[in-house]
C-alpha cells in the first residue's frame, strides 16, 4: 500500500489542516503539468512493511524483520485484539495481557512501550486503551531497535497499524461472529467509488460486540464506527481523510501471584479476582481522525501526513497487591490470601497529535542508485488526570472478613472505599524530529542503507494538586547502518547496525504504612514518583539471510541488544519515599530467529521460532540479577501452522496450530520459575460461492486440549503477577460478500 500524507480536525501547526493540506495540494498540482500514473492503493505478491522506513521495498529486499498480518489472516485465527498476536510469531509474547485492559506486548524480550512503541498509519499514537481491529487493514511488527523510525521507542520493535481505505471495486461484507461462552459480534465494511471516473471513494467500517467471555464476572460491550474517503484530484495528487470512534467498557483482569515463596499451580482461568459487588468496568473511549496528502514529481513522492487522537478512561479494579500480613509486597500470603484494593482513576484524558512532511524519491550519483527519504516529524503529547483513589477495601461486616482482605479461590467480600487520597501525574511532551534515509545501489547486489534521525524532546510534569513540576529538555541522534548482498534472485544477506532511545517514568503508587497496608494520604512511595526519567540508549546488531523459492522461502536472523536498564533503589517496601528508579546497567538480549513457509499441493506449512538468551549486567544497585535472566522472558519460542485444502469439497481448509513456550522466571534473582507449555488450535475455513454473493464460513477452537498452565509471569507495579492459560474456547462465524 502506498505510503502518503495525512492531517487530522485540529492541530498543532495550523488551526485548519485540512485546509493546509488542501493547499498544498492545490499548490503541487498547479506546478505540475506533466500527466504522471495514478496514485492508488494496489494489492501486492509479496508483503511490504510500511513502517520499515524504507517505501515500497518488499520484505524480502529489506535489511530488517518484520512480521505483516492481513486482516484476512487475523480473521482466519479469530484474533480481535492486539494480544492475539503472539499466537502468529514467535518473537512476540505477552507482557502483561489481561481481560478488559489494553494491551501489552514483548518483542524479542523487551517490553514495548505502549505510549512510543505503536504507530497508526505510520504516525505515532497512544496505545494506552483498546485498538479495535475491525477496521484494520493489516498489523506491522517491526522486530529490532527502531531508532530511525522513531525518535523515541523502547528497543524491542514497533507496531503499525494500517487502517482499511477505499477499494476500487464495490465492497460490501457482513460477519456475524460468536465465541464461547456467549460473546456475539456483528460488523459491516462497506467501500464505494462514484463520481466522474471514480475519483471519489468511501469505506465505512462499524462493529458491535457483546462480551461473555469464559472468565466470569467480566460481562461488556464494544463498538466501533469508522469511516475513510479519498479524492483523486488528478493522476498525480491524492487526498485521504479518515476517523475513527470506538468505546469499550467491560470489567478487567487481575493477575494471581505467588503464595507466600511458592509459585502455586495453575488455578481455574475463568476466576476473577476482580469479582467484588463494587467493581466496576474499565471504560475505554478513543476517537482518531487524519488526513493525508499525496502528490507525485515524477520519480519523487511529495507527502503531507497528520492525525490526531484523543482517549478518555476510566481505569477502575478491585486490584490485589502484596501481603501486609507476612510483610510482603511484591506477593500474596502463603495461605492465598491478598490485601484487596478499591483503584479508581477517572476521566483520565490523553491526547497525541502528529504531523510529518516527508519526500521520497530516486537519484543517481554516477553509477550508485539512491532511493532518498527527507522529513521532518512533530508531535505533541499531552496527558491529563485527576485525583485517584487508591486504598485498602473496607471491611465485609457481616463475614467479619479483616480489612481489605481477598483470597485466590475469589470468595471474600469487603466494601469499597470512597476516598479520592492519591494525586497524580500531568505530562506534557513535545517532540521534533528530523530524518534522512538513502537505499544506495552500489552494485546489481550489494546495496548500503544508511538512516539518521534526530530528535529534540522537551518534557514536563507535575502533580494533580500543582505540586513537584519538573521539565527538561534533551536532543540526541539515533543513526542506522545496514549492507546487503543479493547474491540470487529473492535470496539476501545484510548485517545491520542501530541505536535507539528510550524513556522511562517512575510508578505513581501512594505510600503506604507497612503495618496496616493503609494508603497514607499525600505521600508515595517514590521519591521520583510520576517523573519523566532521563532517556537511556539501546544499540543493536543483527546478521540475517533471505531465501525464496516458487514454493518455499526461509529466514534466519542472529541479534544482539543491549539496552540500558532501570533498579528501584532503596528499602521499596511501599512506605513513603523509600524508593527512587533509576539508570542501573544495562540489559543484553542475544538470539536468533527462523522462520519458513512451504507448499506442496493441497497442503502448505509455515512456523518460526526464537531462542533468545537474555542477562541483566552491570547493576549496582542489585549486584545479585548481574548474569540473571529478566523475568517472564522465554529462552524458546515455537509457532508452527499447518493447513490442508480439501480436494473433494471445494473451497474447505483445515487448519492446525501449534505453540510452544519454555519457561519464564518470575524472580529478578531467578529463585521462582513457571514452566513452559504447549498449546494446540485447530480451526476450519469454508468459501461457499451463491449467485451473487460469497460466504464465508470459520469455525474453531483454541486450546483444544484445555491445557492448565501459567501464560505468563509479569513483574509490574513492582509485584510479581501470573496469568493463567485461557480456557478451551470455541468460536464460530460467518462472512457475507455482496
Amino acid at each position: 500500500m502506498d505510503i502518503t500524507m495525512a492531517t487530522t480536525r485540529s492541530f498543532l501547526f495550523a488551526r485548519s489542516p485540512v485546509a493546509a493540506a488542501a493547499l498544498l495540494l492545490a499548490t503541487a498540482a498547479h506546478a505540475q503539468t506533466t500527466t504522471l500514473a495514478p496514485v492508488t492503493v494496489t494489492g501486492r505478491a509479496e508483503p511490504v512493511a510500511s513502517i520499515s522506513g524504507w517505501g515500497d521495498v518488499p520484505l524480502s529486499q529489506t535489511p530488517l524483520q518484520a512480521t505483516v498480518l492481513s486482516a484476512e489472516q487475523l480473521r482466519d485465527r479469530g484474533a480481535l485484539r492486539l494480544a492475539d498476536v503472539v499466537k502468529i510469531d514467535p518473537s512476540v509474547s505477552d507482557a502483561y495481557n489481561s481481560e478488559g485492559y489494553w494491551d501489552f506486548l514483548a518483542v524479542r524480550g523487551f517490553v514495548l512501550d505502549n505510549r512510543f512503541n505503536y504507530r497508526r498509519d505510520g504516525l505515532p499514537i497512544n496505545a494506552e486503551t483498546s485498538i479495535p481491529l475491525d477496521n484494520k487493514d493489516r498489523v506491522e511488527v517491526l522486530k529490532g531497535t527502531s531508532g530511525i523510525q522513531a525518535g523515541t521507542s523502547a528497543p524491542g520493535g514497533l507496531v503499525n497499524l494500517v487502517v482499511k481505505r477505499p477499494t476500487d471495486a464495490p465492497l460490501r461484507n457482513v460477519q456475524l461472529g460468536w465465541r464461547e461462552r456467549g460473546s456475539v459480534l456483528g460488523a459491516v465494511d462497506i467501500s464505494q467509488r462514484f463520481g466522474e471516473q471514480q475519483v471519489f471513494g468511501v469505506r465505512v467500517n462499524a462493529a458491535y460486540e457483546h462480551i461473555d467471555p469464559q472468565l466470569r464476572d467480566a460481562k461488556g460491550e464494544r463498538n466501533l464506527l469508522s469511516a475513510a474517503g479519498d479524492w483523486r484530484i488528478s493522476p498525480s495528487t491524492l487526498l485521504e481523510a479518515e476517523f475513527e470512534t470506538s468505546h469499550r467498557s467491560q470489567p478487567s483482569q487481575p493477575g494471581f501471584s505467588m503464595l507466600g515463596p511458592n509459585v502455586p499451580a495453575p488455578v481455574d482461568p475463568r476466576i476473577n479476582l476482580n469479582n467484588q459487588p463494587w467493581s466496576q468496568p474499565v471504560v475505554m473511549d478513543a476517537n482518531t481522525a487524519s488526513v493525508r496528502a499525496t502528490h507525485n514529481m515524477g520519480s519523487w513522492r511529495l507527502t503531507a501526513h497528520a492525525a490526531t487522537q484523543r482517549l478518555r478512561t476510566d481505569d477502575r479494579l478491585a486490584f490485589p497487591y502484596g501481603c501486609s500480613a507476612e510483610s510482603s509486597y511484591d506477593r500474596y500470603c502463603s495461605d492465598g490470601t491478598y490485601d484487596l484494593y478499591d483503584f479508581r482513576s477517572e476521566d483520565e484524558r490523553r491526547r497525541t497529535d502528529a504531523l510529518e512532511i516527508a519526500a521520497r524519491g530516486e537519484a543517481a550519483t554516477g553509477a550508485v542508485q539512491h532511493a532518498w527519504s527527507v522529513g521532518a516529524l512533530r508531535s505533541k503529547v499531552e496527558n491529563r488526570f485527576g485525583p485517584q483513589t487508591y486504598d485498602r477495601s473496607y471491611a465485609n461486616l457481616i463475614e467479619a472478613v479483616p480489612s481489605g482482605i481477598g483470597s485466590v479461590d475469589g470468595t471474600l467480600i469487603t466494601y469499597p472505599n470512597n476516598s479520592q487520597n492519591a494525586t497524580n501525574t500531568n505530562r506534557d511532551e513535545r517532540s521534533t524530529e528530523l530524518f534522512v534515509s538513502d537505499a544506495a545501489k552500489l552494485t546489481d547486489s550489494v546495496t548500503a542503507w544508511v538512516g539518521l534521525r534526530h530528535t529534540r524532546l522537551q518534557r514536563e510534569a507535575v502533580q494533580t494538586d500543582g505540586s513537584e513540576a519538573t521539565s527538561y529538555s534533551q536532543s540526541f541522534s539515533t543513526p542506522s547502518l545496514a549492507m546487503s548482498y543479493s547474491f540470487a534472485p529473492e535470496q539476501m544477506l545484510y548485517a545491520s547496525w542501530g541505536r535507539g532511545v528510550e524513556s522511562d517514568v517512575a510508578p505513581n503508587l501512594p505510600g503506604i504504612d507497612t503495618g496496616t497496608g493503609q494508603v497514607i494520604d499525600g505521600t508515595k512511595a517514590f521519591t521520583n514518583a510520576g517523573q519523566a526519567l532521563p532517556a537511556a540508549k539501546s544499540r543493536q546488531i543483527e546478521l540475517g539471510l533471505k531465501v525464496g523459492t516458487t514454493n518455499a522461502n526461509w529466514g534466519l536472523a542472529l541479534f544482539e541488544i543491549v539496552r540500558s536498564a532501570w533498579s528501584d533503589v532503596g528499602l521499596c517496601d511501599g512506605s513513603p519515599d523509600n524508593c527512587t528508579r533509576v539508570e542501573d546497567g544495562d540489559a543484553r538480549h542475544r538470539g536468533v530467529e527462523a522462520n519458513a513457509a512451504w507448499r506442496s499441493g493441497a497442503w502448505s506449512f509455515q512456523g518460526g521460532l526464537q531462542a533468545l538468551q537474555a542477562q541483566r549486567r552491570n547493576s549496582s544497585a542489585k549486584p545479585d540479577v548481574n548474569g540473571k535472566r529478566p523475568t517472564n522472558v522465554p529462552e524458546r519460542t515455537l509457532k508452527l501452522e499447518t493447513r490442508y485444502q480439501v480436494a473433494s469439497v471445494k473451497g474447505l481448509s483445515l487448519q492446525a496450530n501449534a505453540l510452544g513456550v519454555s519457561d519464564r522466571m518470575v524472580l529478578e534473582d531467578n529463585s521462582a520459575r513457571i514452566p513452559g507449555y504447549g498449546q494446540v488450535d485447530l480451526s476450519t475455513r469454508y468459501e461457499q460461492k451463491l449467485a451473487s454473493s460469497t460466504l464465508t464460513w470459520r469455525a474453531g477452537v483454541d486450546n483444544l486440549f484445555d491445557r492448565r498452565a501459567w501464560r505468563e509471569s509479569p513483574f509490574q507495579f513492582s509485584h510479581v503477577y501470573l496469568y493463567p492459560l485461557a480456557a478451551r474456547t470455541f468460536r464460530l462465524s460467518v462472512e457475507v460478500s455482496l
